[in-house]
């Protein structure tokens, strides 16, 4: 199983960019998903988070009101919306997701995406 992201890029100060990630490989089943982010000297951190069956979402709040996750399980990705982008976001944003395969969980990452945000 493969996490594949795409959609970052270089965008000015209260832009907005979208993030999507897509797993692919044999049979699976795609659980929790989220979107971390990691910026240069500092821990990687959860900025969005959903889950499987009722769709729950929550926000790290430097998130909150800026940035919107939802997923289509039907193609087993999701996407980032976000909007009134700032100089912090920037950061190379990782797409998690908790997948089973063959009855067996595990957690997988995306290769990373960059985003930058110019002031």
């Amino acid at each position: 199983v493969q996490l594949v992201e795409s959609g970052g890029g270089l965008v000015q100060a209260g832009g907005s960019l979208r993030l999507f990630c897509a797993a692919s490989g044999r049979t699976f089943r795609v659980e929790h998903m989220a979107w971390y982010r990691q910026a240069p000297g500092k821990e990687r951190e959860m900025v969005a988070q959903i889950f499987s069956g009722n769709g729950l979402t929550t926000y790290a709040d430097s998130a909150k009101g800026r940035f919107t996750i939802a997923r289509d399980d039907n193609k087993n990705s999701m996407f980032l919306q976000m909007n009134s982008l700032k100089s912090e976001d920037t950061a190379v944003y990782y797409c998690y997701a908790w997948i089973t395969v063959s009855g067996y969980g595990a957690g997988y990452w995306g290769q990373g995406t960059q985003v930058t945000v110019s002031s």
